[in-house]
């Protein structure tokens, strides 16, 4: 168990990511990809994977060194996740690039207490040498080759799951808030209590606390090894598996019209959504989503209750069936996870 320790300060302090971030998606897909976890969630993106590299010596070649510093069990250097700004890629690959040298060689030293260290790991940051820039390139290509093309739905899923935070922020304030990470976190004033693979302690100190929704997190969530660093916590957002939402033949669009059939995917591909979630998914004004919705609704392929302040949108099974999407997928991707049955774990928290 992860204990977090709140003083008053950090609770004025606490801030979610509104984006995915591309390093920790691509730190935590890099686990994915090594293992057999999410075998509905993650199976149809390592298969695609898989043909990628089959036809794509480069995308090969990028992902050797970050097999050897991005185990799928035990500790993974902090430099490879630098501080989240919201920049996208390029942003973070510029914050990795000046990673200070004492720091780089700390983390990768302790790696090496755990797993063998290739040589050109161990020269970088030495001062002449571009491990780093080599390193930051394959960061690149593998995150173009595999992610990129399913970032919009990525973006999506994390975007469903800041709604679901905020609309807990307004109804019920920062206790809320933290109470809405349930059942991968208890909070338990002043502590944080997060399901986690050792028991740790991190005090926060005034510093305050970034929640980081992540698609490619799997099951509990997953923190900075390093305590001085700016605390972070990456936690899972329920989710589809990429070729669902990517993948689906035109018959459907055929059928209903692409923007109709685009609603009806954004809202049985994820948990229930808001007309203005919907709306802002799309990519369609706020009336259109609505009139969608209804025409959805009446052909019986969208259901809709309130919740509070909130009318929530989900698919009905003939909406489900239609996109081909079986009730029992769709329950068992979105159903929150329980128990200690989490796979293979890290000490870093990196799951």
């Amino acid at each position: 168990m992860l204990r977090i320790h709140f003083t008053s300060d950090d609770l004025q302090n606490i801030r979610v990511a509104r984006q995915p971030d591309p390093l920790w998606e691509l730190m935590c897909s890099v686990c994915r990809l090594e293992t057999g976890q999410g075998p509905l969630e993650f199976g149809p993106w390592r298969r695609s994977a898989r043909q990628r590299f089959s036809g794509d010596s480069n995308l090969v070649r990028a992902l050797r060194p970050l097999r050897a510093l991005i185990p799928a069990t035990g500790y993974i250097p902090d430099f490879l996740t630098p501080p989240v700004t919201g920049g996208g890629l390029s942003a973070g690959l510029d914050q990795l690039l000046r990673t200070p040298r004492v720091q780089m060689v700390r983390e990768l030293s302790r790696l090496a207490e755990s797993r063998p260290v290739p040589n050109w790991a161990a020269s970088l940051g030495r001062p002449g040498s571009d491990g780093l820039k080599v390193l930051a390139n394959s960061l690149g290509i593998y995150f173009r080759g595999l992610l990129e093309p399913h970032w919009p739905h990525i973006r999506t899923a994390v975007g469903n799951d800041v709604g679901v935070r905020a609309r807990a922020l307004l109804d019920g304030g920062t206790q809320a808030l933290l109470e809405s990470l349930r059942p991968v976190a208890r909070w338990s004033a002043p502590v944080l209590e997060v399901d986690y693979p050792v028991q740790r302690d991190l005090y926060l100190e005034g510093r305050g606390l970034l929640l980081l929704p992540s698609y490619f997190c799997w099951r509990r969530p997953t923190a900075l090894a390093d305590p001085g660093l700016d605390p972070v916590l990456v936690y899972p957002v329920a989710k589809t598996p990429l070729a669902v939402a990517d993948g689906t033949d035109g018959g459907v669009e055929r059928l209903l019209g692409r923007t109709r059939a685009a609603v009806l995917t954004e809202v049985a591909g994820q948990s229930a959504r808001t007309t203005s979630e919907v709306a802002e998914a799309v990519g369609i004004a706020l009336p259109s989503a609505s009139y969608q919705i209804g025409v959805l609704r009446e052909g019986g392929l969208v259901a809709s209750h309130r919740d509070g302040k909130y009318v929530l949108h989900t698919a009905t099974l003939l909406g489900l069936r239609l996109l081909g999407t079986s009730p029992r997928m769709r329950e068992s991707v979105l159903r929150p996870v329980r128990g200690a049955a989490a796979g293979p774990w890290h000490d870093r928290g990196h799951a």
